[in-house]
């Protein structure tokens, strides 16, 4: 027996969707339930066989009845409490709750037209260029772009196009080879952003998390990381997270050391997802890169087998809410089969 949590935006509520997850999962013989949630988007857990699960899960792939997904995530867990069937949860009684899943789905027609993604992933790129264009040193390029205000203004913006997760890369494990100038004022500046996403996190309900290497960081930092990612553990309407100390061959690296700890002799796709840095969280489905760049430098090889790219000659430090606006708008054109027809 096992367990599946998966996450379904885009036209999901007042189109059958629950009642269609329902019929399907009791042919099954699944147990758990379905459920509308206020940020528009619908949370199914469902048990039983693994065989049974993933064809529950492809079915839900294909946009059941009249709905549409415009993003999906999902992730295995060992099972925890027991259902005693499938169920469809509602909130309150049962007219109130129409109402509800009739107003977000006039809400999935409102902004920008076609796909939003669910994960956007940003290379930022061009810091240093960027202030010697200006004719300031070349660190200040990074104080501009990693001040904490800009960053808010991507996070808020994303927030409110319907993204689910953002991931910024701020410090790769190739860029230990800079000086210990450049070095100290980035992990400065981080920290002081950390201090200041602790508030906005609490208010806004959005979850943390870090990912990448934690042996060879300040500990300072790396103490307020683990805090951060504590305290917003419990949230899960937006998903902020942060590679430092992050290369895509280094965490592939300590995935198979970790399932090798682990005791597993073999593993397929889906297992070793479990050991990576990413675990939960979905594969980016849009990555941006800046300042005209157009190379991944090894930014999550394995999770972006599918992701569409967007590359802007921007340099970071002038990337904002407009350009963002720009790439998801782009991103919401394109078609994506994903080996299929």
């Amino acid at each position: 027996m096992k367990e599946i949590r998966i996450e379904a935006r885009g036209r999901v509520q007042g189109v059958n969707f629950r009642s269609s997850a329902k019929s399907y999962a009791d042919g099954l013989e699944l147990k758990g339930f379905v459920m509308n949630k206020e940020d528009g988007d619908v949370s199914i857990i469902a048990q039983g066989e693994k065989k049974n699960l993933e064809d529950f899960l492809s079915y839900i792939q294909k946009s059941p009845g009249f709905s549409k997904i415009g993003g999906l995530s999902y992730r295995w867990v060992e099972i925890g409490k027991e259902y005693p069937d499938f169920r469809i949860i509602r909130e309150n009684n049962i007219f109130l709750d129409k109402a509800k899943s009739l107003i977000n789905l006039g809400k999935s027609f409102i902004g920008i037209k076609g796909k939003v993604p669910m994960h956007v992933a940003i290379i930022p790129d061009g810091n240093r260029r960027w202030a010697k264009s200006k004719g300031f040193e070349e660190s200040f390029g990074h104080y501009k772009a990693g001040a904490y205000e800009n960053l808010e203004e991507l996070f808020r913006e994303g927030k409110k196009l319907g993204i689910k997760y953002m991931s910024i890369w701020g410090f790769s494990t190739e860029n230990w080879k800079r000086s210990d100038k450049e070095k100290e004022g980035i992990f400065e500046l981080i920290l002081s952003g950390v201090e200041k996403f602790m508030k906005d996190a609490g208010e806004n309900q959005i979850r943390f998390r870090h990912i990448g290497r934690k042996d060879r960081l300040p500990a300072g930092l790396v103490s307020a990381l683990k805090k951060l990612e504590k305290e917003t553990e419990k949230y899960d309407k937006f998903n902020v997270q942060l590679c430092l100390d992050y290369g895509g061959r280094d965490e592939i690296i300590r995935a198979v050391n970790k399932a090798l700890k682990a005791g597993a002799k073999s593993v397929d796709e889906k297992s070793f997802l479990g050991f990576l840095d990413t675990e939960g969280i979905s594969d980016p489905d849009l990555i941006i890169r800046t300042a005209g760049e157009r190379r991944l430098s090894g930014f999550m090889p394995f999770q972006a087998v599918y992701s569409e790219f967007y590359f802007s000659d921007l340099y970071f430090p002038d990337f904002g809410a407009r350009e963002l606006r720009r790439a998801v708008r782009d991103y919401g054109k394109r078609q994506r089969r994903f080996g299929g027809n």
